[in-house]
């Protein structure tokens, strides 16, 4: 069944789609010969036909039609791939500095990609995870934003950034929303805040097992439609939230004549099920623009922990522990990998990866920068986290194009016929998080 979709969907491909078929598995690839895209031939090499691409020869020049890409938040113009910066911390215990963020930050104003999505508690050290470098990397944003600017004059497109509050305990009150935004807007060195998110819904509850639990989640609406209204920030968000929450602080802050502009979660080719695909759905109705975090789950969608050889993959080849992942991280990422039989079936995401290759030599693309290209065809703003320039300019190469149709279906049925879902790795969860007694979860319903 599943082969005989394979060709139908390539039938109807209004662009001349084809398939190659490799040890049963269904792989696309295009051989027309395109006005605007390479044709593409084909040479047998292992037992497996491998794709050759070739210039067409037209007898004069192609102009390409360039794509303006940029997405809408709210009042916000931002370009369609986002920077995440949570892995973002200062080198010195005693400055505000980091070298690889001040190089970062420099290459997306430059190249008018300047989307930076933060947080007042992140960091990637010690220092964050003992609560000691809360505001950091809003500060390390600021500095070297302010200096990118000093240097190279300001971009065209204005840099964003968006920040977020954090719900805890003892942040009990609306007053507790805004004086935490006033403090962002402080480390941030900015009159306003572009975009001003609840980072989750109230999930901590250390007395839930005492029968005390007591949400705060409209209290945090009303936080969040008072610094809208005093005008400390220019638009709203919300993460995490499923269709039913999210839908009612729609409507909460409707009611106050303010729009709901975001909802940030999990989301990627094979992280659409547990509600996030219908997350989405609801947004795009609703108006609300769906943010994506985990966009590559954790590296595993970039292809650089693939079983194949470097030789075969558009990607640059990279060990799991050479990327700074903890054991636990490591343990849960190999079993997407290799599969273990059982809950994932062996030879893991291997088909998928294959596919995206297929796709990514075609187009003459990274695997990483194909699978940013999915969600952004999905209508939400990739917001993939980013250490080095390097990084973030293969992720701008995922800007100014767009899969066809056939080729969206096409993953969707190759990542949906392995029967998984992306639930994150070792404490880094798409739906639960460590908050010091122990783990408390969410579901996006």
């Amino acid at each position: 069944m599943r082969l005989f979709c394979v060709f139908l969907l390539a039938l109807l491909d209004s662009k001349g789609a084809a398939l190659v078929l490799d040890a049963g598995r269904s792989h696309f690839s295009s051989n027309s010969c395109r006005k605007c895209e390479r044709p593409s031939n084909y040479r047998r090499q292992n037992n497996s036909l491998q794709m050759v691409l070739r210039e067409p020869d037209l007898g004069f020049t192609i102009k390409r039609k360039e794509i303006s890409d940029t997405s809408t938040i709210g009042t916000l113009k931002v370009p369609s791939v986002g920077i995440g910066t949570i892995s973002w911390s200062s080198s010195s215990l005693r400055k505000i500095e980091n070298e690889n963020v001040k190089e970062l930050i420099s290459t997306a104003c430059n190249a008018d990609a300047a989307f930076f999505d933060t947080a007042e508690r992140y960091g990637g050290n010690m220092k964050a995870a003992l609560g000691l470098g809360w505001g950091e990397t809003e500060k390390l944003t600021k500095r070297y934003i302010d200096e990118a600017i000093r240097e190279n004059g300001l971009p065209r497109l204005k840099p964003v950034v968006a920040t977020k509050f954090t719900p805890s305990p003892w942040r009990t009150t609306a007053k507790s929303v805004v004086e935490a935004c006033e403090q962002s807007i402080q480390r941030l060195g900015v009159d306003k805040i572009d975009l001003y998110q609840l980072h989750m819904p109230d999930i901590v509850q250390p007395l839930s097992a005492f029968g005390l639990e007591s949400t705060k989640d409209e209290i945090y609406w009303d936080g969040l439609a008072e610094c809208y209204e005093r005008g400390l920030v220019s638009n709203v968000g919300v993460c995490n939230y499923g269709p039913t929450l999210v839908t009612r602080c729609h409507e909460a802050l409707a009611k106050r004549g303010i729009p709901l502009a975001s909802n940030q979660i999990g989301y990627s080719l094979i992280g659409r099920h547990s509600g996030s695909q219908e997350t989405l759905d609801t947004c795009n109705a609703l108006g609300i623009k769906v943010m994506a975090f985990f966009p590559f789950a954790m590296g595993l969608l970039t292809g650089k922990y693939s079983t194949e050889t470097n030789s075969n993959l558009q990607t640059k080849n990279t060990s799991l522990t050479a990327n700074k992942k903890t054991s636990l991280e490591v343990r849960d990422l190999k079993k997407y990998i290799e599969g273990d039989g059982e809950s994932l079936p062996k030879g893991g995401i291997e088909p998928l990866i294959k596919v995206l290759n297929t796709i990514a030599i075609r187009r003459n693309k990274t695997i990483a920068q194909i699978a940013l290209n999915y969600i952004v065809c999905k209508g939400a703003i990739p917001i993939p986290g980013a250490r080095t320039s390097e990084q973030v300019t293969d992720n701008i190469g995922a800007m100014g194009w767009r899969l066809s149709p056939t080729e969206v279906a096409m993953l969707e049925l190759e990542a949906d016929g392995l029967g998984i879902g992306f639930e994150g790795a070792g404490f880094k969860r798409t739906s639960e998080k460590f908050v010091g007694y122990g783990v408390e979860k969410w579901q996006l319903n």
